[in-house]
Formats: C-alpha cells, structure tokens, sequence
C-alpha cells in the first residue's frame, strides 16, 4: 500500500487530505466548512450520501465532550473541590463551547478512523475512496 495506517494517523491528527496529505480537509478562513473534494488530488472528502461520515463525527465529538470535559467538572464537584453552582456553570459553558473547538478535530478523526479500518478504501491504496463502492472489503 502507498499510504500506510502510520500515515493516515498522522494525517489524521494534522487534518491533512488522508490520501495525499495536503492541507486541503477544511475551506481556508472557514473554520467549520469541510471542503467537497481535496484540491491537490481528488479525493471526495464531503460524502453527501452517507450520513454516516457526519453523524459518525458528531458523535465522536459528543463522545469526547462527555469524556474529557464533562466528567472532570462533575468529579470536581462530587470531591468538593469545586461548589456545585460553579460546577453548574463550567458544565453549561463547556458543554457549548468544547464541542465547538473540537470540531475541526472530530471530523478529521472519523476520517482518519474510517481509513486506519478500510485502508484499501483509499484512492492512493487502489480504492475508490467512497464507502461500499470497494468489492474487495
């Protein structure tokens, strides 16, 4: 394979094309729009038809929000290291603008976790690049 699963974790953790590696995953100046199609190579980024690849990433996102923000708040206020009105707040405030920080990286990971599964799915690996179009899964 060109494009090995160490390649795609380190495109992925960069939001890099996971084909080509180019920075082209997210519009210039748009920090929440995800291109259609990378610039340098093609490779179809934005897949309209499977709702997977965006629900699958908000999720990840929901998932990560849960686990690295709000647990710690409550754990905080459960040893009392924090009031439970504070606690209340720093909850709200995160749980709004965590998932909005994080954005960029969920989108970019769910691509990078689909690919570390399905490498060959990859247009630089042989594949078409879109899910359930390869015969050889």
């Amino acid at each position: 394979m060109k494009v090995s699963r160490v390649q795609i974790i380190a495109r992925g953790l960069t939001h890099r094309c996971t084909n080509c590696g180019a920075r082209t995953l997210f519009v210039p100046g748009s920090p929440f729009k995800v291109n259609k199609e990378c610039s340098a190579c093609g490779f179809v980024i934005e897949r309209d038809n499977d709702e997977g690849f965006y629900l699958g990433s908000a999720s990840l996102n929901f998932g990560m929000t849960i686990v690295l923000f709000l647990v710690p708040v409550m754990l905080l206020a459960f040893y009392h290291v924090i009031g439970v009105t504070p606690a209340i707040i720093l909850a709200g405030l995160g749980s709004l603008g965590f998932p909005v920080l994080f954005y960029r990286s969920s989108r970019s990971w769910w691509l990078m976790n689909y690919y570390l599964l399905f490498p060959h799915h990859l247009p630089a690996n042989g594949g078409k690049g879109r899910a359930g179009e390869d015969d050889n899964v």
